[in-house]
């Protein structure tokens, strides 16, 4: 290292050395100059019009400077600067490319400034940043906004020359600008408003990772292996987190059971949210009418065992998939919100006579729904599968799927009438239907 340094050290000796003999020719040239003028001034019959002839020069010179300084030195917004802040492009805000980035350096002093000068060198301007310390080093994550011209393996590889391993690139998007701590509030409001919103909160903070309830497992300690993280879940079981890149680090599984024992202080709440749904007549003669939609809670299972109890086989099968008497002990699951969202429909009555349910499933989320026989054709199944589409999108949901058959015409159709992109799949007589709300950024590998 310090014979890098005395290298470089004598070639900027001699690039001074330089640049004060030509200031001080320049000087003598100067004086030499003003002597003549100030002889010209003075004993020339002219003077008084040459020295208003150079103060007009002068004065032109200043405003063209000044104008060319303005036109030509100052980055417009969204330019990317180097390292001594002299813009090298102009890229428009939104044609500019958001990188999440994370990289293992050694906890020693200087290892962030050196990413940092290897960053502007490219040059990328760094937006967020935040570390994750580990036992003997620290893994800093940084969100970056760099010329979509730039390649992920160019932005790796300065990474990697500043003495940073393990870098991970993903794109980002407008939300990874939102501070980490801010994030985490907002996430911990809505599971406080919502139990069934702790999946959500989990996913969003960690981005593509697999979430699995496993009820029937018992752990005594919350733990983290790596690429898992296992946490006692507050309704009973475990709650299993899956992420292959990047591996979970302390920081984050910290985040993770702050979260998790705010959801078992607060225990079950689903929101007291009522609407009403305009559906036609049960008869021609009948006109429009207004019943309610809301929430669904385990409380309403007496109340969804009786409209099984009016339900047909055949509609029982059509969203079961399986024996008869196995629809009752769904509903444990089903009613539960942390397992998903679930909208009841009741009647003048009270009593229940649809249930539609949103169900998280890894990224993506699957959909039902159940309407009694003497309620169907009515416009109801379509408009309970429109709203649990616009529950998927506030949710971040980027894909939902029905399970039906083929003969489920309705469902069908009604998919359909979303107006997005739909797979088909058939498997043994089963059908996935499966609707794209929107892209997802794809993972980029360096």
């Amino acid at each position: 290292m310090k014979r890098s340094h005395s290298q470089h050290a004598l070639p900027s000796a001699r690039h001074r050395w330089r640049r004060d003999t030509v200031e001080l020719s320049a000087v003598f040239s100067a004086v030499a100059v003003a002597d003549l003028v100030a002889n010209v001034v003075v004993h020339g019959h002219d003077g008084p019009v040459l020295l208003l002839a150079s103060a007009l020069a002068l004065g032109a010179t200043a405003v063209w400077h000044s104008w060319w300084t303005h036109r030509h030195t100052h980055a417009p917004p969204g330019a990317i600067t180097s390292a001594s802040g002299t813009p090298t492009a102009t890229t428009p805000p939104e044609e500019v490319a958001l990188w999440r980035v994370r990289v293992t350096v050694a906890d020693s002093p200087g290892s962030l400034a050196a990413l940092c000068r290897g960053l502007a060198d490219i040059p990328v301007n760094i937006v967020s940043m935040q570390a994750h310390p580990l036992a003997e080093e620290t893994v800093d994550e940084f969100v970056v906004r760099a010329s979509p011209l730039l390649a992920p393996q160019e932005l790796s590889r300065a990474l990697v020359a500043a003495g940073g391993s393990e870098v991970w690139l993903e794109r980002a998007d407008a939300h990874d600008l939102v501070d980490i701590p801010t994030r985490v509030l907002t996430m911990a409001t809505r599971t406080a408003h919502d139990a069934a919103e702790l999946s959500l909160a989990l996913r969003q903070l960690f981005g593509r990772c697999r979430i699995r309830s496993l009820p029937g497992e018992q752990l005594d300690e919350d733990e983290l292996d790596g690429a898992v993280m296992r946490l006692r879940d507050p309704a009973g079981g475990v709650i299993e987190l899956t992420r292959a890149q990047p591996p979970f680090t302390p920081t984050e599984f910290a985040r993770a059971r702050a979260l998790v024992e705010l959801d078992a202080q607060l225990g079950p709440r689903v929101p007291e949210e009522r609407d009403t749904l305009r559906v036609s007549g049960l008869r021609p003669s009948h006109a429009m009418r207004e019943i309610a939609v809301r929430r669904a809670e385990p409380g309403d299972r007496a109340a969804a065992v009786a409209m099984h109890a009016r339900c047909s086989a055949a509609t029982l099968r059509r969203r079961y998939h399986g024996p008869l008497g196995d629809a009752d002990r769904y509903l444990t699951h089903l009613l539960d919100p942390r397992h998903g969202q679930t909208l009841a429909v009741e009647a003048e009555d009270g009593s229940l006579v649809a249930l539609a349910h949103l169900l998280w499933d890894d990224d993506a989320a699957e959909i039902a729904v159940l309407v009694e026989d003497a309620w169907q054709h009515h416009g109801i199944g379509g408009a309970l599968v429109q709203r649990l589409t616009e529950l998927a999108r506030s949710a971040g949901v980027d894909e939902v799927y029905a399970v039906t058959t083929a003969s489920n015409t309705g469902m069908i159709a009604t998919l359909r009438r979303l107006g997005v992109p739909l797979d088909y799949q058939v498997e043994e007589g089963t059908l996935v239907i499966t609707a794209h709300l929107s892209p997802t950024p794809a993972l980029i590998t360096p």
